[in-house]
């Protein structure tokens, strides 16, 4: 059987490959910790699930919207004015089977041929390939620690080209946990006022795990308006609720032409994410977020924990992270050691 070209330019995700191999392994009486997946290791909060367990039992098990319920999108416009104040209008938001499938109908929606896609690195597995399905071209951009693994907007500017498309942003960060400040962001936005062409994917899924409390998390649309139209927020259920597999994304834009075309895309592939899971993510979105605070407050004493453990093996290099669930560290020095002895 011959395949499609566009099989050729991507691999499996690293992510489950390794999750695969780990199962595997765990089959066979091997004790594994598996370090591969962004996954909390906490149960879904019991109130998400009774939501869940009350639509099944209302019998809420029919085909959906393809955007997603009335009622979940409500939610969504209600979160972003409430936490974000952003405004949006159910139009300008759409429900998907998870954050990469957002980002998927995305870059299917706005990506022709040869469009070119700066993507900072170090950076979630997924991105580059899913650029290249959609036929655009990644360019990295790569940022090491005297950047905090951040990209400058000078970097940036370096970068643009007429074939410039778009740029993604992902604060706090996977693999990194390094958070963008607002002076950052503004640097970035300067640029990006001066290069209209070029849309902004927000990948905001980290935004309430972040380790200083004192922070409030701010994505680019927060610290300059006047890119409404071009930036587009991921975000979801999985994280912050550890709800990832109830496969549950979100994503706004103040261009609905955007989210319509996302729409249309998904109407195409999934249809309407799984309904009893929207009823899950809506209890999740209207309920507050007290029942994230014990999870975060693990994660960030877990943090401390490893980072300073890491910092005294000779060779490893560990820069404190700022949010999200990981540590990205420097261990090149321990392998020229381990060589040269």
């Amino acid at each position: 059987m011959l395949l499609a070209n566009r099989t050729t330019l991507i691999k499996e995700s690293p992510t489950f490959a390794i999750l695969a191999e780990a199962s595997l392994m765990k089959k066979n009486g091997l004790d594994v910790v598996v370090l591969a997946a962004g996954e909390p290791d906490f149960d879904t909060p019991q109130h998400i699930k009774n939501a869940a367990i009350e639509a099944i039992n209302s019998g809420k098990t029919k085909y959906t919207p393809v955007s997603g319920t009335i009622s979940l999108k409500q939610a969504l416009v209600d979160k972003y004015k409430r936490e974000n104040n952003l405004n949006y209008s159910a139009k300008q938001v759409i429900v998907s089977s998870g954050g990469k499938h957002c980002i998927y109908n995305l870059l299917q929606a706005i990506l022709n041929d040869g469009d070119e896609v700066i993507i900072p690195a170090p950076y979630w597995v997924s991105y580059p390939d899913m650029v290249l399905l959609a036929g655009g071209k990644p360019i990295i951009a790569t940022c090491d620690m005297t950047d905090n693994f951040k990209l400058s907007a000078a970097k940036l500017q370096s970068l643009i080209t007429p074939n410039t498309k778009a740029l993604f942003l992902n604060s706090p960060s996977n693999p990194t946990g390094m958070v963008y400040t607002s002076s950052e962001l503004h640097a970035i936005a300067n640029v990006l006022l001066e290069n209209p062409n070029i849309l902004v994917i927000s990948d905001d899924l980290y935004e309430h795990l972040l380790f200083d409390t004192s922070l409030k998390f701010q994505n680019i649309l927060n610290v300059e308006p006047q890119l409404y139209n071009r930036v587009i927020l991921i975000n979801g259920a999985s994280k912050a609720y550890s709800m990832t597999g109830w496969r549950i994304g979100f994503a706004a834009c103040g261009n609905e032409n955007i989210i319509k075309a996302m729409e249309n895309i998904q109407s195409q592939s999934t249809s309407n994410p799984c309904s009893i899971s929207q009823y899950a993510a809506e209890a999740a979105l209207n309920g507050g977020l007290d029942c994230v605070k014990p999870m975060l407050s693990a994660f960030i004493e877990r943090h401390n924990y490893v980072v300073n453990r890491l910092n005294k093996i000779r060779g490893i290099k560990c820069l404190p992270a700022q949010g999200a669930f990981y540590v990205f560290f420097d261990c090149s020095e321990a392998i020229i050691n381990l060589i040269d002895s």
